[in-house]
Protein backbone atom coordinates (compact mmCIF):
# COMPACT_ATOMS: atom_id res chain seq x y z
CA UNK A 1 0.00 0.00 0.00
CA UNK A 2 1.83 3.42 -0.99
CA UNK A 3 1.75 5.89 1.70
CA UNK A 4 0.81 9.82 1.67
CA UNK A 5 3.74 11.41 1.34
CA UNK A 6 3.77 15.16 2.87
CA UNK A 7 6.34 17.64 3.13
CA UNK A 8 7.17 19.33 6.54
CA UNK A 9 6.29 21.10 8.55
CA UNK A 10 3.85 18.67 10.46
CA UNK A 11 2.50 20.53 12.93
CA UNK A 12 -1.17 20.81 13.54
CA UNK A 13 -3.68 22.66 16.08
CA UNK A 14 -2.01 24.76 19.08
CA UNK A 15 1.38 24.77 17.23
CA UNK A 16 0.81 25.40 13.67
CA UNK A 17 2.17 28.50 12.18
CA UNK A 18 -1.03 31.03 12.27
CA UNK A 19 -1.26 30.37 15.92
CA UNK A 20 2.59 30.95 16.62
CA UNK A 21 2.69 33.38 14.72
CA UNK A 22 -0.26 35.05 16.73
CA UNK A 23 1.37 34.72 19.78
CA UNK A 24 4.33 36.46 18.84
CA UNK A 25 2.16 39.62 17.27
CA UNK A 26 0.33 39.45 20.98
CA UNK A 27 3.67 39.15 22.64
CA UNK A 28 5.03 42.50 21.30
CA UNK A 29 1.88 44.43 22.61
CA UNK A 30 3.26 45.50 26.05
CA UNK A 31 6.62 46.91 24.17
CA UNK A 32 4.30 48.49 21.74
CA UNK A 33 2.29 50.15 24.56
CA UNK A 34 5.35 51.48 26.37
CA UNK A 35 6.52 53.19 23.14
CA UNK A 36 3.50 54.69 22.35
CA UNK A 37 3.45 55.97 25.88
CA UNK A 38 6.98 57.87 25.54
CA UNK A 39 7.49 58.39 22.11
CA UNK A 40 3.65 58.61 20.87
CA UNK A 41 2.02 57.22 18.41
CA UNK A 42 4.65 57.24 15.56
CA UNK A 43 5.38 53.21 16.19
CA UNK A 44 1.46 52.74 15.88
CA UNK A 45 1.52 54.20 12.94
CA UNK A 46 4.57 52.70 11.65
CA UNK A 47 3.07 49.24 12.32
CA UNK A 48 -0.30 49.87 10.70
CA UNK A 49 0.87 51.45 7.64
CA UNK A 50 3.85 48.38 7.76
CA UNK A 51 1.21 45.59 7.95
CA UNK A 52 -1.34 47.84 5.22
CA UNK A 53 2.17 47.52 2.73
CA UNK A 54 2.91 43.10 3.77
CA UNK A 55 -0.43 42.70 2.79
CA UNK A 56 -0.17 44.15 -0.40
CA UNK A 57 3.32 42.98 -1.33
CA UNK A 58 2.47 39.47 0.10
CA UNK A 59 -0.61 39.47 -2.36
CA UNK A 60 1.45 40.59 -5.31
CA UNK A 61 4.24 38.02 -4.59
CA UNK A 62 1.75 35.13 -4.56
CA UNK A 63 -0.35 36.34 -7.30
CA UNK A 64 2.89 36.47 -9.57
CA UNK A 65 3.90 32.76 -8.08
CA UNK A 66 0.61 31.61 -8.85
CA UNK A 67 -0.44 30.66 -4.59
CA UNK A 68 -3.52 30.86 -3.40
CA UNK A 69 -4.05 33.47 -1.52
CA UNK A 70 -6.00 32.79 1.16
CA UNK A 71 -4.03 29.81 3.03
CA UNK A 72 -0.72 31.72 2.61
CA UNK A 73 -1.93 34.93 3.98
CA UNK A 74 -3.87 33.30 6.87
CA UNK A 75 -0.76 31.90 7.93
CA UNK A 76 0.31 35.55 9.81
CA UNK A 77 3.64 35.44 8.51
CA UNK A 78 3.60 38.44 6.59
CA UNK A 79 2.30 40.73 9.68
CA UNK A 80 4.47 39.48 12.20
CA UNK A 81 7.13 40.77 9.54
CA UNK A 82 5.69 44.16 9.28
CA UNK A 83 4.88 44.48 13.09
CA UNK A 84 8.65 43.69 13.42
CA UNK A 85 9.69 45.99 11.05
CA UNK A 86 7.69 48.75 12.13
CA UNK A 87 8.67 48.58 15.69
CA UNK A 88 12.10 48.67 14.90
CA UNK A 89 12.32 51.61 12.46
CA UNK A 90 12.19 55.31 14.13
CA UNK A 91 8.37 56.24 15.08
CA UNK A 92 7.14 58.96 12.55
CA UNK A 93 8.79 57.45 9.25
CA UNK A 94 7.65 58.86 5.88
CA UNK A 95 5.20 56.76 4.25
CA UNK A 96 8.09 55.95 1.38
CA UNK A 97 10.61 54.59 3.84
CA UNK A 98 8.00 51.47 5.13
CA UNK A 99 7.19 51.25 2.04
CA UNK A 100 11.26 50.47 0.74
CA UNK A 101 11.52 48.45 3.80
CA UNK A 102 8.48 46.24 3.12
CA UNK A 103 9.35 45.62 -0.24
CA UNK A 104 13.11 44.63 0.69
CA UNK A 105 11.45 42.13 2.75
CA UNK A 106 8.80 40.73 1.74
CA UNK A 107 9.79 40.79 -2.15
CA UNK A 108 13.39 40.58 -1.96
CA UNK A 109 14.18 38.69 1.76
CA UNK A 110 11.10 36.62 1.36
CA UNK A 111 9.75 35.32 -1.77
CA UNK A 112 12.62 35.89 -3.41
CA UNK A 113 14.18 32.50 -1.73
CA UNK A 114 10.57 30.80 -2.17
CA UNK A 115 8.64 32.23 0.52
CA UNK A 116 8.00 31.30 4.53
CA UNK A 117 10.99 28.25 5.49
CA UNK A 118 13.07 29.07 2.40
CA UNK A 119 14.83 32.27 3.47
CA UNK A 120 18.15 32.13 4.87
CA UNK A 121 17.55 35.69 5.80
CA UNK A 122 15.19 37.47 8.67
CA UNK A 123 12.71 39.28 6.62
CA UNK A 124 12.06 42.04 8.95
CA UNK A 125 16.07 42.81 9.48
CA UNK A 126 17.08 42.41 5.82
CA UNK A 127 14.17 45.66 5.35
CA UNK A 128 16.03 47.10 8.17
CA UNK A 129 19.37 46.88 7.22
CA UNK A 130 18.71 48.36 3.24
CA UNK A 131 16.95 51.06 5.32
CA UNK A 132 19.71 52.14 7.30
CA UNK A 133 22.10 51.81 4.65
CA UNK A 134 20.49 53.44 2.40
CA UNK A 135 18.97 56.29 4.28
CA UNK A 136 21.26 56.98 7.36
CA UNK A 137 19.61 60.22 8.54
CA UNK A 138 15.93 59.46 8.54
CA UNK A 139 16.44 55.97 9.83
CA UNK A 140 18.64 57.72 13.11
CA UNK A 141 16.35 60.33 13.48
CA UNK A 142 14.64 59.53 16.82
CA UNK A 143 11.62 61.69 18.90
CA UNK A 144 12.77 62.61 21.94
CA UNK A 145 10.87 60.59 24.72
CA UNK A 146 8.39 61.41 27.31
CA UNK A 147 10.45 64.05 29.67
CA UNK A 148 13.45 65.14 27.14
CA UNK A 149 13.42 67.81 24.71
CA UNK A 150 11.66 71.03 24.10
CA UNK A 151 7.96 69.76 24.14
CA UNK A 152 6.18 68.26 27.35
CA UNK A 153 4.17 65.95 25.84
CA UNK A 154 4.60 63.46 22.54
CA UNK A 155 2.68 63.75 19.41
CA UNK A 156 -0.33 62.89 19.01
CA UNK A 157 -2.29 60.90 16.40
CA UNK A 158 -3.13 63.56 14.03
CA UNK A 159 0.68 64.49 14.33
CA UNK A 160 1.38 61.12 13.98
CA UNK A 161 -0.45 60.52 10.25
CA UNK A 162 1.06 64.29 9.64
CA UNK A 163 4.43 62.57 10.07
CA UNK A 164 3.82 59.34 8.13
CA UNK A 165 1.93 60.73 4.97
CA UNK A 166 3.18 64.35 4.51
CA UNK A 167 6.50 64.79 6.60
CA UNK A 168 7.53 68.15 5.08
CA UNK A 169 4.40 69.27 7.39
CA UNK A 170 5.66 67.80 10.80
CA UNK A 171 8.35 69.28 12.65
CA UNK A 172 9.39 66.59 15.90
CA UNK A 173 11.20 67.16 18.80
CA UNK A 174 14.47 65.11 18.10
CA UNK A 175 17.00 63.45 20.33
CA UNK A 176 19.90 61.35 19.99
CA UNK A 177 19.92 57.82 21.57
CA UNK A 178 21.76 56.92 24.68
CA UNK A 179 23.86 54.15 22.50
CA UNK A 180 25.01 57.03 20.29
CA UNK A 181 24.99 59.71 23.10
CA UNK A 182 27.48 57.02 24.84
CA UNK A 183 29.30 56.19 21.46
CA UNK A 184 30.12 59.61 21.03
CA UNK A 185 31.43 60.38 24.21
CA UNK A 186 35.03 60.83 24.97
CA UNK A 187 35.84 63.60 27.33
CA UNK A 188 33.17 63.06 29.98
CA UNK A 189 33.07 60.19 32.76
CA UNK A 190 29.68 58.34 33.06
CA UNK A 191 28.43 59.90 35.86
CA UNK A 192 29.42 63.31 34.28
CA UNK A 193 27.53 62.37 31.46
CA UNK A 194 24.55 61.11 32.92
CA UNK A 195 24.06 64.19 34.63
CA UNK A 196 24.37 66.58 31.38
CA UNK A 197 22.34 64.48 29.15
CA UNK A 198 18.52 64.74 29.97
CA UNK A 199 18.11 60.99 27.68
CA UNK A 200 19.61 59.10 30.73
CA UNK A 201 17.23 57.95 32.84
CA UNK A 202 17.87 55.84 36.25
CA UNK A 203 19.81 52.47 34.04
CA UNK A 204 19.47 53.07 30.75
CA UNK A 205 18.00 55.93 28.71
CA UNK A 206 14.27 57.34 29.46
CA UNK A 207 11.80 55.36 27.70
CA UNK A 208 14.01 52.63 26.23
CA UNK A 209 15.18 50.88 29.86
CA UNK A 210 11.05 50.03 30.00
CA UNK A 211 10.51 49.31 26.76
CA UNK A 212 13.61 47.03 27.03
CA UNK A 213 11.77 45.39 30.43
CA UNK A 214 8.51 46.01 28.35
CA UNK A 215 10.07 43.44 25.43
CA UNK A 216 11.62 40.79 27.99
CA UNK A 217 8.04 40.39 29.35
CA UNK A 218 6.43 39.65 26.36
CA UNK A 219 9.48 37.47 25.18
CA UNK A 220 8.95 35.22 28.88
CA UNK A 221 5.59 34.85 27.53
CA UNK A 222 6.78 32.90 24.52
CA UNK A 223 8.95 30.94 26.54
CA UNK A 224 6.15 29.94 28.94
CA UNK A 225 4.05 28.84 25.75
CA UNK A 226 6.75 27.27 24.31
CA UNK A 227 7.14 29.10 21.31
CA UNK A 228 10.86 28.80 21.18
CA UNK A 229 13.54 27.30 23.92
CA UNK A 230 15.62 29.43 26.19
CA UNK A 231 19.14 28.62 24.31
CA UNK A 232 19.43 31.32 22.13
CA UNK A 233 18.06 34.42 24.05
CA UNK A 234 19.28 33.19 27.42
CA UNK A 235 23.00 33.03 25.66
CA UNK A 236 22.52 36.27 23.89
CA UNK A 237 21.65 37.87 26.63
CA UNK A 238 24.90 36.62 28.64
CA UNK A 239 27.57 36.87 26.16
CA UNK A 240 26.25 40.43 26.10
CA UNK A 241 26.38 41.28 29.53
CA UNK A 242 29.86 39.34 30.24
CA UNK A 243 31.27 41.49 27.64
CA UNK A 244 29.92 44.54 28.89
CA UNK A 245 31.11 43.95 32.77
CA UNK A 246 34.84 42.41 31.27
CA UNK A 247 35.11 45.98 29.64
CA UNK A 248 33.52 48.29 31.77
CA UNK A 249 35.83 50.25 33.67
CA UNK A 250 34.26 51.63 36.11
CA UNK A 251 32.79 54.64 34.62
CA UNK A 252 35.79 56.62 32.67
CA UNK A 253 35.34 58.42 29.19
CA UNK A 254 36.44 55.52 27.05
CA UNK A 255 34.08 53.24 29.23
CA UNK A 256 31.35 51.31 27.01
CA UNK A 257 28.68 51.29 29.33
CA UNK A 258 27.23 48.88 32.24
CA UNK A 259 26.12 45.49 32.03
CA UNK A 260 22.85 46.72 32.70
CA UNK A 261 23.25 49.75 29.99
CA UNK A 262 23.91 47.18 27.92
CA UNK A 263 20.68 45.07 28.64
CA UNK A 264 18.20 47.94 28.70
CA UNK A 265 19.47 49.75 25.37
CA UNK A 266 18.28 49.93 22.44
CA UNK A 267 16.98 47.02 20.44
CA UNK A 268 18.37 44.88 23.01
CA UNK A 269 15.46 42.44 24.46
CA UNK A 270 13.43 42.62 21.22
CA UNK A 271 16.52 41.09 19.58
CA UNK A 272 16.83 38.17 22.11
CA UNK A 273 13.12 37.31 22.26
CA UNK A 274 11.48 38.49 19.02
CA UNK A 275 14.43 37.94 16.39
CA UNK A 276 17.83 35.99 17.33
CA UNK A 277 14.58 33.17 18.20
CA UNK A 278 13.18 33.23 14.75
CA UNK A 279 12.78 29.57 13.60
CA UNK A 280 13.64 29.56 9.81
CA UNK A 281 16.77 31.65 9.68
CA UNK A 282 18.41 30.89 13.14
CA UNK A 283 20.52 27.61 13.70
CA UNK A 284 17.76 24.61 15.02
CA UNK A 285 19.90 21.93 16.84
CA UNK A 286 20.28 22.67 20.57
CA UNK A 287 23.74 23.75 20.62
CA UNK A 288 23.54 25.11 17.91
CA UNK A 289 21.41 27.77 19.65
CA UNK A 290 23.59 28.40 21.99
CA UNK A 291 26.38 29.15 20.09
CA UNK A 292 23.98 31.05 17.69
CA UNK A 293 22.88 33.33 20.34
CA UNK A 294 26.29 33.72 22.10
CA UNK A 295 27.61 34.98 18.83
CA UNK A 296 25.34 37.17 18.12
CA UNK A 297 25.50 38.90 21.30
CA UNK A 298 28.94 38.96 21.01
CA UNK A 299 28.64 40.91 17.93
CA UNK A 300 26.48 43.23 19.20
CA UNK A 301 28.14 44.41 21.75
CA UNK A 302 31.80 44.79 19.36
CA UNK A 303 29.30 46.82 17.03
CA UNK A 304 28.14 48.93 19.91
CA UNK A 305 31.35 49.69 21.29
CA UNK A 306 34.00 50.15 18.37
CA UNK A 307 31.74 49.42 15.17
CA UNK A 308 30.26 52.95 13.02
CA UNK A 309 26.78 52.07 14.78
CA UNK A 310 25.03 52.69 17.63
CA UNK A 311 22.99 49.38 17.77
CA UNK A 312 23.60 46.23 15.79
CA UNK A 313 21.23 44.11 16.29
CA UNK A 314 20.10 43.34 13.13
CA UNK A 315 23.56 43.57 11.56
CA UNK A 316 24.74 40.67 14.41
CA UNK A 317 21.54 38.42 13.32
CA UNK A 318 22.14 39.34 9.28
CA UNK A 319 26.11 37.88 9.97
CA UNK A 320 24.60 35.01 12.11
CA UNK A 321 21.83 34.16 9.37
CA UNK A 322 24.99 33.40 7.20
CA UNK A 323 26.93 31.29 10.09
CA UNK A 324 23.52 29.32 10.89
CA UNK A 325 24.09 26.38 8.55
CA UNK A 326 27.77 25.98 8.95
CA UNK A 327 26.83 25.98 13.42
CA UNK A 328 23.96 23.04 12.51
CA UNK A 329 26.75 21.36 10.66
CA UNK A 330 29.15 20.96 13.34
CA UNK A 331 26.30 20.73 16.47
CA UNK A 332 24.18 18.38 15.10
CA UNK A 333 23.32 15.43 18.41
CA UNK A 334 24.79 11.96 18.22
CA UNK A 335 22.20 9.42 16.72
CA UNK A 336 19.76 7.77 19.41
CA UNK A 337 21.25 4.35 19.91
CA UNK A 338 25.25 5.15 18.59
CA UNK A 339 27.86 5.81 20.65
CA UNK A 340 30.28 8.56 20.62
CA UNK A 341 33.24 7.52 18.05
CA UNK A 342 36.59 7.63 20.09
CA UNK A 343 39.77 8.42 18.42
CA UNK A 344 42.53 5.33 18.48
CA UNK A 345 45.45 6.69 19.91
CA UNK A 346 48.60 6.31 17.35
CA UNK A 347 52.08 5.30 18.59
Amino acid sequence: MALLRVTSPHAHGPASTPKVMQQVLLATVPGVIVLTHFFGFGTLVNILWAALLALVFESLALALRGRELGFYLRDCSALVTAVLLGIALPPYSPWWLIGVGMASAILLAKHLYGGLGYNPFNPAMVGYVVLLISFPVQMTTWQAPLGVGEAAGVPGVLEALRACFSPATFDGVTAATPLDVLKQNNSLLIEHLWASEPVFGRWAGIGWEWANIAFLAGGLWLLYRRIFTWHAPLAFLAVLALMAALFYDGGSSASGGSPLFHLLSGATMFGAFFIVTDPVTSAVSVRGRLVYGALAGLLVYLIRVWGNYPDAVAFSVLIMNFAAPFIDHFTQPRTYGHRKVQKREEG
